[in-house]
């Protein structure tokens, strides 16, 4: 009974931590689609109170803690059948909006196919690795270390990451370079918002994200697969671009392990192991940053990895994809430049030469 009243009391907050967002929204997988310990650290002067975190991010950070104790058995419910009734009965939607301006008019991939169809090595090369081996995977407490050149850096809780960043929904398309694709409904806020709260200074021209490295929980990482930890990074107007994303949840629900929990990174005009997932770094740099597949595979995998059909894999096509989920004698369709997002995203590579900078 006493863990049952806590629960409710836990859920009435959510409830009433969702209701207040609402008056802030109105205003407002690969190989190749891939991502060390988080440690304790000393916290910056700059720590956000509590009492300063927004409704919306103690939802989505509640939501988190509760999906994480009931993943590992930690709440004090007396029975499988009680544990499954609780899950069921918390919250599943997160405070977020749809950019209709930002999202493809396709139909998205069910999602059971989003969450059981991925690459992410630290849980296993086969694709339905990560969905097994990625459920007891904590995600809480989770802290972001912002380095390099920038005014503000230190090591910041997820609380303070997600202060003040209106979530929204955007539908995009996701193409892996192993030429099969995907259409996404990510919940999540512009890095470039997140970004800009660190100041960062006229040395920072590209901007380097790691994965979280924990051999203990990512038994991926056990092996010689990859360098590990993972790392990945943009030019610096490619971060601060519109259409780049901060994801944190997916059909609005908070975003499953197994798809780059708690924290992962969406560009949608390249190929998806440039979206690195269980992001605990961002390292602001003057010099381009060395990533790991480029660093793997230089010849296979470029630093940009645009989509780009006119450029192929030295293995394969990148002239069409498989479309995950459409219908058998259809699911071949040709491959658009930038993924389709061409008119938004082609003038950022003007004066570069695609093939060679593939």
């Amino acid at each position: 009974m006493h863990a049952r009243r806590a629960l409710d009391t836990h859920l009435g907050e959510l409830t009433w931590a969702r209701a207040g967002s609402a008056s802030i929204m109105r205003n407002s997988n690969t190989t190749h689609c891939v991502h060390a310990k988080v440690r304790t650290v000393k916290k910056p002067s700059s720590r956000i109170l509590p009492s300063e975190i927004t409704p919306q991010t103690a939802l989505l950070t509640r939501r988190m803690a509760l999906g994480g104790a009931l993943a590992a058995g930690l709440l004090p419910i007396s029975s499988p059948a009680e544990r499954v009734s609780a899950a069921e009965s918390s919250p599943k939607r997160l405070p977020a909006t749809r950019n209709a301006a930002l999202s493809v008019t396709e139909t998205p991939n069910k999602f059971e196919a989003i969450s059981g169809y991925n690459n992410y090595y630290e849980f296993g090369t086969g694709k339905e690795d990560p969905k097994q081996n990625a459920q007891a995977f904590r995600t809480t407490p989770w802290s972001v270390a912002i380095t390099g050149a920038a005014e503000r850096t230190g090591t910041f809780t997820l609380e303070d990451i997600l202060k003040a960043q209106p979530l929204e929904e955007r539908v995009y398309r996701f193409r892996c370079v192993e030429a099969w694709s995907m259409v996404i409904p990510w919940v999540g806020f512009p890095l470039a918002a997140l970004l800009q709260r660190f100041k960062p200074t006229s040395k920072a021209k590209y901007v380097a994200f790691t994965t979280l490295h924990d051999p203990d929980q990512m038994p991926g990482q056990r092996e010689s697969v990859l360098k590990w930890p993972y790392v990945e990074g943009l030019r610096m107007d490619e971060a601060m671009h519109p259409l780049t994303l901060m994801v944190v949840g997916l059909y609005g629900q908070v975003l499953p392990n197994q798809n780059g929990a708690p924290l992962r990174l969406i560009v949608p005009w390249k190929y998806g192991f440039k979206s690195i997932k269980a992001i605990v770094r961002i390292h602001f740099t003057e010099q381009q940053p060395v990533t790991t597949w480029s660093q793997m595979a230089p010849r296979e995998y470029g630093f940009f990895a645009n989509v780009n059909p006119q450029v192929d894999h030295p293995r394969w096509s990148q002239a069409t994809e498989r479309r995950i989920g459409a219908a058998l004698f259809n699911s071949r369709q040709k491959t658009l430049m930038f993924n389709g997002y061409a008119e938004q995203v082609a003038g950022l590579y003007k004066d570069l030469d695609l093939r060679r900078y593939f």
